[in-house]
């Protein structure tokens, strides 16, 4: 996915620009003025690749796999309280999963089916749709991605209208997409997971992916640069490719020579000896 980085955004909004310096709350001097977020990537750069709009029916069973996932959780708890039993690391996660995380998730599989992927509320949209407190809202986003039900992206904005030599930014809403995590199909019922691929098709891919790797095996190194890896990266790559590939063509046209002892002496043959009969 072609996205822009924090570093990217930054270097190439401030090269060039002399900057006021401000204290952060850190101490630390911060360029911009504003604090953003670690990991936060401009909006409008990544938007097109990070949305998708969800399939006919898709929000449904996310929803409802999420409200088993919740049962599951309160069972597991009721019975480590019980027998005394010792959850494992994936047990002890799902019980982390309430309520509050359910309405958040509801909340936002909503603004997907209406907006056809493309969810980005902030903190306090969420908070006044759900009824809930700020910062329950906050931890229950952070349940949902630790569990897997969701990916979110930070997103910072540009300031047009700033005073002040030097750009100004500042974060603005988060972006999410949801899933339905591998964690949670072991306790829903079979009618709930997805349906398992045909042999047919699972034996066609298998051929496909055998296909593939032998036609990797045969490219030259300069060819398998260039087919993997894009930009400046692939680029350097494929020049040391081409080096190797010259280096492997002169060393197979200059073959190492014999040593001297086996060309200086002459090769003596010892054949057997029979007698002649003369016919």
């Amino acid at each position: 996915m072609a996205t822009l980085t924090l570093g990217n955004a930054l270097l190439s909004a401030f090269a060039g620009t002399k900057l006021q310096r401000h204290k952060a709350r850190s101490g630390a001097p911060h360029p911009t003025g504003a604090r953003v977020l670690r990991d936060s990537v401009e909006a409008g750069t990544f938007e097109h690749v990070f949305f998708v709009a969800p399939a006919k029916g898709e929000t449904d069973r996310q929803l409802r796999a999420a409200r088993r996932i919740l049962d599951a959780g309160r069972q597991l708890r009721s019975e480590a309280r019980r027998d005394g039993r010792t959850l494992t690391s994936r047990e002890r996660l799902l019980t982390t999963f309430t309520s509050a995380s359910l309405r958040v998730f509801e909340e936002i599989l909503t603004l997907s089916r209406l907006n056809k992927g493309r969810v980005y509320p902030s903190y306090d949209y969420l908070a006044k749709a759900t009824s809930l407190g700020r910062a329950t809202v906050a931890r229950s986003l952070r349940i949902l991605e630790e569990i897997g039900f969701l990916v979110r992206q930070r997103r910072f904005k540009r300031l047009e209208d700033a005073q002040g030599p030097g750009p100004r930014f500042e974060q603005t809403s988060n972006a999410y997409r949801t899933f339905l995590p591998k964690l949670a199909l072991d306790y829903l019922p079979r009618w709930m997971r997805p349906a398992p691929i045909p042999d047919d098709v699972e034996h066609q891919e298998m051929r496909h992916a055998e296909e593939m790797e032998h036609m990797r095996s045969q490219l030259t190194c300069r060819e398998l640069a260039e087919t993997t890896v894009n930009g400046p990266l692939g680029k350097v790559l494929a020049r040391l490719g081409a080096a190797l590939d010259r280096q492997e063509r002169e060393y197979q046209i200059d073959t190492q020579p014999l040593p001297n002892k086996f060309i200086s002496k002459p090769i003596q043959m010892n054949w057997p000896s029979r007698p002649i009969s003369n016919v």
